[in-house]
């Protein structure tokens, strides 16, 4: 061998005496050997003390044991957002016991998806997860036709024909809301996450239900759009003290748009929850540390990254499998900001 240079396939084969994918077929547990070839390969094997890597199994399952995590949005949002994070951490640690590596892909611009579309048409990965889904974007569609394994982390519609695992959003929204009128509080606004998303559009029926409910009416300048950022967050909630100055309440789709409304409701002098309660969404580490601790529905984030890998690893040793549709519980978590 010559050295401490780690053996190969290459190298098993030929001291064998066979060819390479009959030792792939031979690691692989493959019926398709010999006794004569399977002893021969697992003497080599046992001599030259030879591992077992994943391109020697790709040569007989035509898989690369690598999966895809594709975000479609910026650095700077995938850096402030603490879900990416934890769903990233969810989805590690599920693919932590396999020999399933994991590619983090951000899709930001028209050139980067046409990187990811030819990665997937050459089957670089055996699956994709597909977080931050966009009502109108193609790409799940491209991946759905390309016959690729895929899970997403939300879904585009209730009509979503992809796996896909998500929190009880609509669910969570309402019980913030229930908990605010509850506490008194009657002219209750809402900002909302992008309305191309159904996870902003499930928080919105959230509060809408609710509210109902209780016998209130649903006058639209009590919503005001957001984009899940910080600064979005102050924007909407100026816009809504403008439009609504004696609202009481704001029942906000993230706690980073929360944590952006507190601090522009401080700059106008208006005290939390005294004047206005404010609850968000997600329960992260920001609601923890805002001033005051902001009141948020928890959803179990690391759980949706486990769960859709899960799903995926699934899919890709049964592509014939049933879809699966998969709604986690959410809770309220009451702190002092309400």
């Amino acid at each position: 061998m010559g050295g401490t240079q780690r053996p190969t396939i290459k190298t098993v084969a030929a001291r064998a005496g066979v060819g390479r994918t009959t030792v792939s077929r031979v690691v692989n547990g493959s019926d398709l050997v010999s006794d004569k070839a399977k002893a021969a390969v697992l003497a080599a094997i046992a001599e030259l003390n030879y591992v077992p890597n994943s391109v020697a199994r790709g040569l007989v399952t035509n898989r690369t044991n690598s999966v895809a995590l594709v975000i479609p949005e910026s650095e700077s949002r995938l850096g402030s957002e603490p879900y990416f994070s934890a769903v990233i951490r969810g989805v590690s640690t599920a693919l932590a016991t396999t020999r399933t590596q994991l590619q983090l892909v951000l899709v930001r611009d028209q050139a980067e998806r046409d990187q990811l579309t030819e990665s997937v048409a050459e089957r670089r990965v055996d699956g994709v997860l597909l977080v931050s889904v966009h009502e109108h974007d193609p790409l799940p569609g491209l991946l759905e036709d390309m016959g690729l394994p895929t899970v997403l982390a939300g879904r585009r519609s209730r009509a979503e024909s992809l796996s896909h695992v998500h929190s009880d959003n609509a669910g969570g929204a309402a019980a913030a809301v229930t908990h605010l009128l509850a506490r008194g509080r009657r002219t209750i606004a809402t900002i909302t996450g992008p309305l191309d998303m159904d996870v902003s559009r499930s928080r919105l029926q959230g509060w809408r239900a609710a509210l109902e409910e209780a016998g209130h009416e649903i006058p639209e300048h009590l919503v005001a759009s957001g984009d899940f950022t910080e600064e979005g967050g102050q924007a909407a909630i100026r816009s809504l003290l403008g439009r609504v100055p004696a609202l009481d309440a704001v029942f906000v789709a993230s706690d980073v748009m929360a944590a952006g409304a507190l601090a522009e409701l401080r700059r106008q002098g208006r005290r939390v929850p005294d004047d206005v309660a404010v609850v968000g969404f997600d329960d992260s580490i920001i609601a923890r540390h805002t001033n005051p601790s902001l009141t948020s529905v928890r959803q179990p984030v690391e759980e949706i990254g486990t769960t859709i890998a899960r799903i995926l690893l699934e899919e890709i040793a049964d592509p014939q499998g049933p879809r699966q549709h998969v709604v986690l519980p959410t809770e309220l978590v009451v702190r002092e900001s309400s």
